[in-house]
């Protein structure tokens, strides 16, 4: 069993987590734009690859799983999600699985208002959201809202643009600066990180690991402390059940007043992951059990509370003369 991870970059421990658990039984392939990406050198093999963006891409993944014979290939990016869901039957079409949920479902992630409409329907409880800023200031007006609120690209990643407002000018200034933003209620509550992974033969949700967040760097979790709640892994499991995910999902949660807020959701492995493995949350295992045809046991909340993570800086150094950089 060959399992190849895309858009590596400095994910190493993703990376270090599937070696381990294939344990001899199969080889850990990366790939990259850049072969700066440290994350390709903790790899069985790693390909440098043009960027997703660019015209081959797709044929250039799709050959690398046929001659490394890849059983299961997942994304550790959010652009790279859709082209992944989008494609499976030509993924499968060469002995590989995509790890990923539905196309529809991955879109609906990436698209903050889709994903707002949809908790709405649900009647999970969520922050309020504004498609544009007239909409907004009508609400403002009726004194349904009021500031400060959160002004962020409608889709969009790693906390990129989103701007913390308090007046009306700052709102217009960025709608000027920016297309597709959208309005959201400021949040003031206690922020949760939940790992989830949910059984891609049986779509049930067998693992929960929820972290308390301490301190956020760049959009991910730097310090974290884990958490179990009942009530919360219930509505964490009936609402990844019931929208048909698949796979790896990484879950932002509010509480405010003792009530749960789900307020965004990336369908992959989250920055804070490794808090989740360390505590004996095991993914990468539940990823091989399926590919070989297994269905994993339900086991959310089997993990201990109070077990911090605390990030900190490492390098890698490698010689690379003779070899052209890749920034």
């Amino acid at each position: 069993m060959n399992i190849l991870i895309l858009s590596a970059g400095t994910r190493d421990k993703v990376v270090q987590y599937f070696k381990k658990e294939l344990a001899g039984r199969g080889r850990v392939i990366a790939t990259d734009c850049s072969n700066l990406a440290p994350a390709v050198y903790e790899a069985d093999a790693f390909y440098l690859v043009p960027r997703i963006t660019e015209p081959g891409y797709l044929d250039r993944i799709l050959d690398i799983c046929e001659k490394e014979k890849i059983t299961g290939v997942f994304s550790l990016i959010d652009p790279e999600l859709s082209l992944l869901a989008k494609e499976r039957e030509r993924f499968l079409a060469v002995g590989t699985t995509p790890i990923v949920s539905g196309y529809d479902m991955v879109e609906t992630c990436f698209d903050k208002y889709r994903m707002f409409e949809l908790l709405q329907k649900m009647q999970i409880p969520t922050a309020k959201c504004y498609a544009d800023k007239d909409a907004f200031y009508r609400a403002n007006e009726a004194g349904e809202i009021d500031y400060p609120v959160f002004v962020k690209p409608v889709r969009g990643s790693a906390s990129i643009h989103i701007n913390k407002v308090g007046s009306r000018q700052e709102i217009d200034v960025l709608c000027d600066l920016y297309e597709d933003l959208m309005i959201q209620e400021y949040m003031d509550g206690t922020e949760f990180g939940a790992d989830v992974y949910v059984d891609m033969l049986s779509g049930k949700c067998t693992d929960i690991f929820v972290k308390k967040k301490i301190k956020m760097r760049a959009g991910e979790t730097d310090k974290s402390v884990s958490y179990k709640d009942e009530k919360l892994f219930s509505l964490i499991q009936d609402f990844a059940e019931k929208c048909g995910f698949r796979g790896m999902i990484d879950i932002d949660i509010f509480q405010i007043d003792g009530v749960y807020y789900i307020s965004e959701v990336n369908p992959r492995f989250g920055g804070g992951y490794p808090h989740a493995y360390a505590c004996g949350v095991n993914m990468p295992a539940a990823v091989i059990r399926n590919l070989a045809g297994q269905e994993n046991e339900v086991r959310i909340g089997a993990y201990g509370e109070g077990i911090c993570m605390m990030k900190y800086n490492e390098v890698m150094i490698r010689d690379m003369q003779g070899e052209e950089i890749v920034p």
